[in-house]
This record gives structure tokens, C-alpha cells and sequence, in this order.
């Protein structure tokens, strides 16, 4: 206790919410983190933490979110919707002919946003230097794209979804550029039309001059946190979920057997040296995000470079219908568009529903259902957004106009739907309606 100190402020009816963090801060394995609140358009909390002595990091430290990012180059490719540009029904082929290859022409551009299409895992290694923007429009990427085969993990109708968790944002980015009348790539997109605007800090892509403003992840390696899984929570257990929650949350992973393809796939980066010698995955994962090689690429799915504060105001403007605070970035009807038709669909052991624009709509549970789909769930039920590999989580409510953004530097990678964060969500949604519930009495 005492290590880790919190700043920032909150809103008076957000005490509580300051309070938890405080906690959860001294009390899990934390390092570094940012949280940011906003409802009704106005930041209710801001709040950042970090270990005493350490100046380095404030609430503008840019930190990788991970799969977080996906939420943005979902709002990129609205943006072209939002123009008449692209329609999510089309094929994929309508505006990049070459794609097709291979049997790939009849994928539509929601096929790609929902992670039905197939196209999981390439067959070959992604040199980090190909995903700097120059080489990507070389169309380096493009073509390995076109030459890549389906796979799914399971045939029949409904057995199509399976996380494209770094090759979603590559695909994309190939579609952004060229529909895009200026070509921009998606982080090109992000910089000039979404984070300048508002004067928020969101990159993907980060410029050599901005690297020293990243504060880097540090992983919790899979063998220290099992092992703090084995300390009861009533004697300081630094991690989310004991060893017996943990361990049912593997054996239904394994059970299900549904998010592997059946076609193995190399590693999605080629090697680099500063993972050269890592044992653990963890550990060499977040090395490999760790390299200013990778942080510079564009891979959208996996690698925005992001402040809390800077995501908050985003997804404030997509709660209340794509401006914040008189700065548009999407029309109301762009918004609309973009969480519409949410399919329901079994991907690794539970149900997801991804709109046709590529977010998540996270809805009450029924009894019966798995503990993974409760957790990623219950207790953050009307948001729409995604979250990031070991904690990051930045998703917008519409209903209550709560746009929310937590960003850790501690990955803890086997909280498979960030439920840590999960409970500052939980929060703020009682905060808000315990609201709603007294003026609608007074009323």
C-alpha cells in the first residue's frame, strides 16, 4: 500500500469512483493507468496513477491499447460511410478488385468489420518496416492481403466469426486508403479528422518525435499471474480472478475449441531482436509492441498509441450521436449506421454481437450462458466500443451518453475481457442511474 499515487479530479457525484480506482491502484498488480469519464457531452472524471518517484508519467502519456484500436478504425471507415464513400453491404471487390483473389470476392465490407472473413491468420510474416505508411502505399500489404487464402475454424452457416485480432486493422487500412479521395491511410485519417480536431491525443502510426512520450506496457508473465491467482482476495490478491475462476475460464476455452482456425499460421510479425530470447509469450508480445519499430507502423487493430483523456472525448462524441463539444466527427446518421445490425454469433467461448461497423454491443445476459460471456457483459451492458489485450477499454454508452476510456501500462493478459476495468464501468453506470432514478422522481 502507498506506492502508487492518484491525481486528477472527479465531478462531486463521482467520489465513489475516485475511490475505487484509489483502491484497485494500491491494491492489484498496477503500475501506471488513466481514467477518464465523460457524460452528457462534460469530462466528469479524470483521474491518473502512477508509482511514487516516477514524474515521467501524467494523464498525456500516450500507452498502447491494443485491440482498443479497433473502435477507431472502426470509426475511420464510418467516416466513408459517412461521405457515400463505402457501403458496408458491398463487396470488398467494389473497391479493391484484387482483393477477390482467391476466392475472396464474395466477402462484403461488414464481413471483414464483424471478423467473418476468414481471414484469421495470413500465411507469412508482416515485416514491421512494411507497415510504416510509405510501404503501405507501396501497397507492400496489399498484396500480401490478395494472395492469402480463407480459413475457417468450422464449416456450415454461423461458424464464420473468429477473431481477426491483428489482420482486421491491416484489411481495413487497405479498403480506408483506397476509398479515402485523398488516399490517407487510417492513422493519416485519425490524425487530421478525428484527434486534431479535438485536440486529443490518438495515434496510429506514432512519428519518431512523439516516441518519447509513450509510456511502455509491462506485462504480467503468464506464470506470475497464475501465481497470484492462488492468494484468496480477503489476503491481497493482486489480480482479478482466483486460480479456480481461472482455470474455468481456460478449460472453456479449450472446451469450446472455436477460436482457432483450423489452418496454423506463422507469427504475425517476423522477428525482431528485441524479443530475441523471450521464453515467455507474454512477455515477448508486449516486447514486440514495445519496439519503436512496430510503434511507428500502421497495424490499427493492435497498436494506437492513446491517452485516456484522448479516448474519453471520442467516445463522448459517438454517446452523443458523433460531436463533442461542437467538433464533428461523424454525422448522426453515420453513427446510426455504424451500430446497426448486430449479428450474434459464437466466437471462442461465447456470443458476440458486432454491429456492421465493427463495434461490439455489449447486452444483459440470459441465465445458462458461459462465465466468459457474462464477463465481457455484465456489468458494462448498453456500451459499444471493444477493449485491449490485458486491460485497456474504451467504449461509449448512447442511452446515457457516457463515454469512457481506462488505459493501464500493467497487462494483466489472462483477464481475458477486462473485467478489472469492467469495474469502474459498473460504477460509473450505477452513478448514472442512480441519477436518472431521482430526477425521474422528482419529476
Amino acid at each position: 500500500m502507498g506506492n502508487i499515487t492518484v491525481k486528477g479530479s472527479v465531478a462531486p457525484e463521482f467520489e465513489s469512483l475516485q475511490r475505487l480506482f484509489s483502491k484497485n491502484m494500491q491494491q492489484l498488480a498496477e503500475n501506471s493507468a488513466q481514467l477518464c469519464v465523460y457524460v452528457a457531452d462534460q469530462k466528469v472524471v479524470d483521474l491518473w496513477a502512477n508509482p511514487l518517484g516516477d514524474n515521467a508519467f501524467n494523464a498525456d502519456s500516450l500507452i498502447n491499447v491494443f485491440s482498443s484500436g479497433k473502435s477507431l478504425e472502426a470509426i475511420a471507415m464510418a467516416s466513408l460511410v459517412d461521405r457515400g464513400l463505402l457501403d458496408y453491404n458491398a463487396k470488398v471487390v467494389a473497391y479493391w478488385p484484387e482483393f477477390g483473389a482467391h476466392g475472396k470476392d464474395q466477402l462484403s465490407v461488414a464481413d471483414v468489420m464483424r471478423h467473418e472473413a476468414g481471414l484469421a491468420g495470413f500465411d507469412t510474416s508482416i515485416n514491421p518496416q512494411d507497415l510504416h505508411r510509405a510501404q503501405i502505399k507501396n501497397n507492400v500489404i496489399g498484396q500480401i492481403i490478395e494472395s492469402q487464402k480463407q480459413a475457417f475454424r468450422a464449416t456450415g452457416e454461423g461458424n464464420t466469426r473468429e477473431y481477426h485480432g491483428i489482420t482486421r486493422g491491416w484489411i481495413a487500412n487497405e479498403i480506408f486508403r483506397r476509398v479515402d479521395p485523398e488516399q490517407r491511410t487510417i492513422g493519416e485519417f485519425l490524425r487530421d479528422d478525428v484527434a486534431g480536431p479535438l485536440g486529443v491525443d490518438a495515434m496510429i502510426g506514432m512519428q519518431e518525435a512523439d516516441l518519447p512520450r509513450i509510456a511502455k506496457v509491462k506485462p504480467i508473465g503468464f506464470l506470475a499471474h497464475l501465481k497470484h491467482t492462488l492468494v484468496p482476495r480477503i489476503l491481497g490478491r493482486k489480480v482479478h480472478h482466483s486460480i479456480f475462476a481461472m482455470l474455468g475460464r481456460v478449460f472453456e476455452i479449450m472446451s469450446e475449441g472455436r477460436g482457432k482456425s483450423s489452418v496454423s499460421r506463422p507469427a504475425p510479425f517476423t522477428r525482431l531482436k528485441s524479443t530475441e530470447g523471450l521464453k515467455d509469450p507474454v512477455v515477448a508480445i508486449c516486447e514486440t509492441f514495445n519496439d519503436p519499430l512496430v510503434e511507428m507502423g500502421e497495424t490499427p487493430s493492435v497498436n494506437a498509441h492513446c491517452s485516456a483523456r484522448g479516448l474519453a472525448r471520442i467516445a463522448s462524441a459517438m454517446s452523443v450521436g458523433g460531436t463533442s463539444m461542437g467538433k464533428q466527427i461523424l454525422s448522426e446518421s453515420a453513427v446510426k449506421s455504424l451500430h446497426e445490425a448486430p449479428v450474434d454469433r459464437h466466437m471462442g467461448p461465447m456470443n458476440t454481437q458486432f454491429t456492421q461497423g465493427g463495434v461490439a454491443r455489449f447486452a444483459p445476459t440470459a441465465s445458462g450462458v458461459s462465465g466468459m460471456e457474462k464477463g465481457i457483459n455484465n456489468g458494462r451492458e448498453g456500451f459499444y466500443g471493444w477493449f485491449g489485450l490485458g486491460g485497456s477499454i474504451f467504449q461509449w454508452h448512447p442511452e446515457y451518453q457516457i463515454g469512457f476510456a481506462f488505459v493501464p501500462t500493467s497487462l494483466h493478459v489472462l483477464d481475458l475481457v477486462n473485467e478489472r476495468g469492467k469495474a469502474f464501468q459498473a460504477e460509473v453506470l450505477r452513478i448514472v442511474e442512480e441519477a436518472r432514478n431521482e430526477q425521474a422522481a422528482k419529476n
